[in-house]
């Protein structure tokens, strides 16, 4: 079928959404919701069977969901209605949830249902159940309410209250007074589930050390305790705080307002930054560990689970030495687990964007997280894995593919390229790690197109070596079962050996330094030449802003109409197609 995913921004289940519909053979183009006009003429240029709506923040307009077959996929049970529909459900502490895909109508979240898919409500935040859970039964969902929509004979059930399936109601935005923490009465879990019911956005407000912030990343202290709302320690880049039966780590904050010139808004950034001078009077306490690592008979597993998968100067840094105290360790198979909701996404955007020049920092993190990759390529004493039980972005995924074997979750997205960041080039030894999976043409080729994949395509570029089941209770046990499998192989040793053999090879041909000299020149430019782009896009990310127009790669309807290099007008006024952004 010819869908058209209408969504405000292309994010984590609009992407997944898109590379589950083109696997399952569905032709589907991408239009981002920035105004009315631009919407009805998208879907006359494409003439969708479907207009597939992941995630807007207005209705979609009368005039198209009267005359076209509109879905919107909800993160909510049957019934539910409202736009904070995930947040009440983890505020409230419910063991069940769903998505429900519904047809477009007056009412809002309100029309006829073709789809539901329920989970069990695990007690985590609200970004990760997004990632996961919900990205999960939305895939479900939508593929059967896509194949009810071919099958042409399925009638759509109106959700009324007297129907026994609709257990779900109106509910209004949720509001900070909603999720307010009385740190003297809250409890613990109370305390939790307040903070990640906001967490990725909008965050709970509060106040620390006499300054207003939003709160996110909220873990259990255990063993910590307090009294009620006093911080008692720092650790890992998080303030511990107590409640009324125990404590949480905050991992992240954000100020609630810009710097006292003005000039720059305020940053979600670890707590033990933002506070950098009250930490150093607190004691430091062991807890809040995104690096862990321990060993089952000959198989190590390092994890390194860092908020939303980004990886700061310091964080590689202390992530490439416990890679090179685990290398210490007399195991004969490696395995690299990142967090279970990402791989990793590359260099730390926000710290950057912090930093009093973003250029030197950039420059600092980029060397950091090469210093990291080349370890990991170059390690030649036993099998390094990847196990990937998130998805992966821009440098992440070169830092898997730096090890020996790389195993994927079905699920997730993976986005091997650089260039959405404004032309970035790369570095990670990407030049020499992709194309030996792929080939050089096909190397190329994955650089350029700025398209999301998922898991099954990976695995049959090569990006991806074996597949983790679906749906596992426990990912981790499964990990290191099959590590352990790869450790007892009989044939494991001549495997080390051909392997040091073919690095030998490999940097008699060209040195691996090569590869990253010549990167580093172009990443240079990137961040200290004359094109901005980097720091523009960069800034855009960070602040969430609007595009002003769908990129034509992600918009082929418009690609097709619209030749590139070629002057245009009409909705995107006049203006020329950039060779290498592919932005009209």
């Amino acid at each position: 079928m010819r869908i058209l995913l209408l969504a405000h921004s292309f994010n984590s289940l609009s992407q997944r959404l898109y590379t589950d519909l083109r696997e399952q053979g569905h032709q589907v183009s991408v239009e981002l919701d920035i105004n009315d006009a631009i919407t009805r003429e998208a879907v006359a240029l494409y003439e969708p069977h479907v207009v597939l709506a992941p995630f807007l923040k207005r209705p979609i307009p009368q005039e198209i969901w009267r005359t076209h077959l509109c879905l919107v996929v909800h993160p909510g049970i049957v019934g539910d209605r409202g736009p904070s529909a995930l947040d009440w459900a983890l505020l409230e502490g419910g063991r069940e949830w769903g998505v429900t895909v519904l047809q477009a109508e007056a009412q809002l979240d309100g029309g006829p249902v073709w789809a539901s898919v329920e989970f069990p409500l695990r007690a985590g935040t609200k970004s990760s159940l997004y990632r996961r859970e919900v990205a999960d039964a939305a895939s479900a969902a939508v593929q059967q309410a896509i194949d009810r929509v071919a099958a042409g004979t399925y009638a759509p059930r109106a959700a009324r209250e007297s129907d026994p399936l609709v257990r779900g109601r109106a509910r209004p935005v949720c509001r900070p007074a909603d999720r307010c923490i009385d740190w003297q009465h809250d409890e613990t879990a109370t305390v939790l589930r307040k903070i990640r019911s906001a967490d990725g956005a909008p965050g709970v407000p509060d106040e620390i050390f006499g300054r207003a912030v939003r709160l996110f990343d909220a873990h259990d202290a255990a063993g910590l305790a307090g009294a009620p709302g006093a911080v008692l320690a720092r650790g890992g880049g998080a303030l511990a705080r107590a409640t009324c039966d125990g404590a949480v780590w905050i991992g992240h904050v954000r100020e609630e307002r810009a710097d006292p010139g003005g000039t720059r808004r305020a940053l979600k950034l670890p707590a033990e930054t933002v506070f950098a001078e009250e930490c150093a009077r607190l004691p430091e306490r062991p807890g809040y560990a995104p690096i862990r690592y321990r060993e089952r008979d000959s198989v190590g597993l390092l994890e390194f689970d860092f908020y939303n998968g980004a990886l700061s100067t310091a964080q590689c840094q202390a992530l490439r030495a416990a890679y090179a105290r685990a290398l210490t360790r007399p195991t004969r198979v490696l395995v690299l687990a990142g967090g279970s909701d990402y791989w990793s996404n590359g260099i730390h955007l926000g710290m950057i964007e912090a930093a009093a020049s973003p250029a030197e920092e950039s420059w600092r993190n980029i060397n950091a997280i090469d210093d990291l990759t080349g370890d990991i390529a170059t390690t030649t004493d036993r099998l390094v894995v990847a196990a990937m039980r998130g998805g992966a972005g821009a440098g992440g995924v070169f830092v898997a593919l730096a090890a020996d074997e790389v195993w994927g979750a079905p699920g997730i997205v993976l986005n091997p390229h650089y260039k959405d960041m404004g032309n970035l080039f790369g570095s990670e030894y990407w030049t020499y790690l992709l194309p030996r999976r792929v080939g050089a043409q096909h190397a190329a080729q994955l650089m350029q197109r700025r398209l999301p994949m998922g898991a099954r395509e990976a695995l049959r570029l090569g990006l991806i070596d074996r597949m983790l089941p679906a749906a596992d209770a426990a990912p981790l046990e499964t990990i290191l079962a099959w590590a352990d499998e790869l450790a007892r192989d009989s044939g494991l040793a001549a495997r080390i050996d051909a392997k040091r053999r073919r690095r030998a090879a490999d940097e008699s041909a060209k040195a691996l330094e090569s590869y990253r000299t010549e990167e580093l020149e172009r990443m240079y430019r990137n961040f200290y030449g004359f094109d901005p782009s980097y720091h523009v896009a960069r800034y855009n990310f960070i602040y969430k802003v609007p595009k002003s127009r769908t990129p034509l790669h992600l918009a082929l309807h418009r690609a097709h109409s619209t030749p590139r290099g070629r002057i245009v007008s009409g909705v995107f006024g006049d203006g020329t197609v950039h060779e290498e952004s592919g932005y009209v």
